[in-house]
């Protein structure tokens, strides 16, 4: 019994002696999710949804709080995690998906490198959708094109798909829409919605689905997706038969597998950037996170780092006359 005690006494500070990473990394501290845009749109409320579970997955339990940084469609936000934030690795980022064609078309104000961000994966899949209020009298999308007047389409600018996918249809669709930019998050466009300030806006299907549920607005075109419930929705693709618009709409598009995704930034430790990986697999197959972004509306879907590399490799391996058409309607704000 001796022995025993001795050994266990022992291993015990055995253990204390050890660094305090080696023992639980997380153990005592507070991770911080700097988020690209405002409180109330679908970056914020996965932010949170993910803050409220990610901890008990992380070695030590730490404490996960969500921090607002809006500004040029999460350009400040990503500059911020790049340059400024600690490099301890207690920061991690949720910005704008679109950011990637920011860098290939080679946007101002973006001081950073996105393949040198440590990609933690993303726990969902989105799909932009374009709904106009559900009380127009616009049955298929190609109706728009005779709107008389032209559709006031709310946004919050160059940059975000609230602005780019409006944009692009408007271009290859030949829809009579008039773009309002300006708004500060989604949430402010909705109100400006039900207020009947503007017509229409897009944004994900997880941002969209609780107002169609309404009844406030109604989904008229989407990019691809396999998701069941879009299906008797048109896809913009097959609305085109040009080469080059095909093309556009297919790099605009490629984002929406990136879903919602997290990074730490370039000289996070390795150690943390594997917990966080694997912690945001594991919060993918947590029953409590999935039925709590189910009831938000989102599709949960993990899409790991390595995934996350072989999109990037897709975007800038487009051919270049794709990209030179692709910049006459991308640019950030």
């Amino acid at each position: 019994m001796r022995r025993t005690v001795v050994v266990g006494l022992t291993v015990l500070a055995l253990l204390a002696a050890l660094p305090a990473g080696a023992q639980a990394p997380f153990s005592g501290k507070t991770v911080t999710i700097l988020v690209g845009y405002t409180p109330g749109g679908g970056y914020d409320r996965m932010a949170r949804i993910v803050a409220r579970h990610l901890g008990r997955h992380l070695p030590g339990n730490p404490t996960v709080v969500v921090q607002n940084m809006p500004g040029a469609n999460s350009i400040v936000a990503a500059n911020h995690l790049y340059n400024v934030a600690r490099a301890d690795g207690f920061m991690i980022g949720l910005f704008n998906r679109n950011l990637i064609l920011g860098q290939l078309v080679g946007v101002e104000g973006m001081r950073l490198d996105m393949r040198r961000f440590q990609w933690i994966g993303s726990p969902a899949e989105e799909t932009d959708v374009f709904a106009i209020r559900a009380d127009l009298p616009y049955r298929h999308v190609l109706d728009l094109r005779r709107a008389d007047p032209p559709l006031a389409i709310g946004a919050t600018g160059p940059g975000a798909n609230t602005y780019d996918f409006p944009l692009v249809l408007k271009a290859f669709l030949k829809l009579n829409l008039r773009i309002i930019s300006g708004y500060p998050g989604s949430a402010d466009i909705m109100l400006a919605i039900e207020r009947k300030e503007v017509d229409g806006r897009a944004g994900s299907w997880s941002s969209l689905k609780p107002f169609v549920q309404r009844g406030l607005i109604k989904p008229m075109v989407r990019t691809p997706s396999a998701n069941p419930e879009l299906r008797g929705i048109p896809v913009d693709q097959d609305l085109v038969t040009e080469a080059v618009a095909k093309g556009v709409l297919k790099l605009r598009a490629v984002p929406n597998k990136l879903g919602r995704p997290f990074v730490a930034g370039p000289a996070a430790p390795a150690e943390l950037v594997r917990a966080y990986r694997e912690a945001l697999r594991k919060l993918t197959q947590d029953r409590e996170f999935v039925a709590e972004a189910e009831r938000a509306g989102v599709e949960v879907s993990f899409t790991s780092a390595e995934e996350i590399q072989k999109m990037f490799d897709e975007v800038f391996a487009t051919p270049p006359g794709i990209v030179r058409v692709f910049k006459e309607f991308f640019r950030f704000e």
